[in-house]
C-alpha cells in the first residue's frame, strides 16, 4: 500500500465545510488525528462536530507546508471538478493531502493507494486494486480485485465495481450503481445512481438506466 510517509502525524486542516467534510472529520476523530479546524468560502458556517470554522481558504496559507496536512472535504454531488480543483490548487503550493482510511473500511493486501485518497466507512477494497490521488471510495462501496480507479474519481455510496474495472480520471459513479467485470468508464464521465453498466462508457458522457445508456454529454 503506497501512502505519503507521515511519521510525525502533523495536524490537519479540512478544506470545505459541507456534509462530506463532516463525515471526514468524524473519521479523523475516530483515527485520533488532531484537526485544527476547517476552512470554507462561507466563514459563517458553524462548527462541525466541535471542529471550528477557521475562515476562508487563505487561512491555510498561514501554515507552512511542512507544518500541516490537508484533507479535501469538498464532495462530489455529480461532477468531480471542484474536488479536483481544490486538490490541485493546494498541491501546486506544496501542501500534502492526507490519505484518510476509515477504521471500518476493509483494505486487502497488495493494494496501491495514492496520496489524498479517501476510503469511507464500510468500503471494501480487494486485492490488486489501484486508487489514484484524491479518489473517494464512499460509504459501503465495494471495489473488487484488480480495479484501477484513476485520480479525482468518486465512487459514491453503495456502488459495486466487479473485478478489473477501470474508472477514468475525474469520473463519478453514482450511488448504488453496478459495473460488471472488465468495463472501462471514460474520463470525466458520470454514471447515474442505480445504473447497471454492462459495456464500456466513453469519455465525457452521462449514462443512466438498466442497462446503462448514454443520456448526454457530461455536465
Amino acid at each position: 500500500m503506497k501512502q505519503e510517509s507521515n511519521l510525525a502525524n502533523p495536524p490537519v486542516i479540512v478544506v470545505g465545510g459541507g456534509g462530506h467534510a463532516k463525515v471526514l472529520i468524524s473519521a479523523l476523530l475516530l483515527l485520533r488525528r488532531q484537526v485544527l479546524g476547517y476552512v470554507d468560502v462561507d466563514d459563517s458556517l458553524p462548527a462541525l462536530l466541535g471542529i471550528a470554522n477557521l475562515g476562508d481558504d487563505d487561512v491555510v496559507l498561514q501554515h507552512a507546508t511542512n507544518e500541516v496536512r490537508l484533507v479535501n472535504g469538498v464532495g462530489s454531488g455529480h461532477s468531480t471538478r471542484l474536488h479536483q480543483t481544490v486538490f490541485e490548487k493546494f498541491a501546486e503550493k506544496g501542501y500534502v493531502f492526507e490519505t484518510v482510511i476509515h477504521p471500518n473500511a476493509f483494505v486487502a493486501s497488495e493494494v496501491d493507494i495514492e496520496v489524498g485518497a479517501q476510503l469511507m466507512a464500510g468500503a471494501v477494497i480487494q486485492t490488486g486494486v489501484k486508487l489514484g490521488e484524491n479518489v473517494i471510495v464512499n460509504t459501503s462501496a465495494s471495489v473488487d480485485h484488480d480495479c484501477l480507479i484513476d485520480s479525482h474519481a468518486h465512487i459514491a455510496p453503495g456502488v459495486t465495481l466487479s473485478g478489473g474495472v477501470h474508472v477514468g480520471p475525474g469520473s463519478h459513479i453514482g450511488a448504488g450503481a453496478s459495473v460488471i467485470q472488465g468495463v472501462t468508464i471514460g474520463a470525466r464521465s458520470i454514471v447515474g445512481a442505480g445504473a447497471v453498466v454492462i459495456r464500456d462508457v466513453p469519455e465525457d458522457v452521462t449514462v443512466v438506466g438498466i442497462p446503462a445508456a448514454v443520456l448526454s454529454k457530461a455536465i
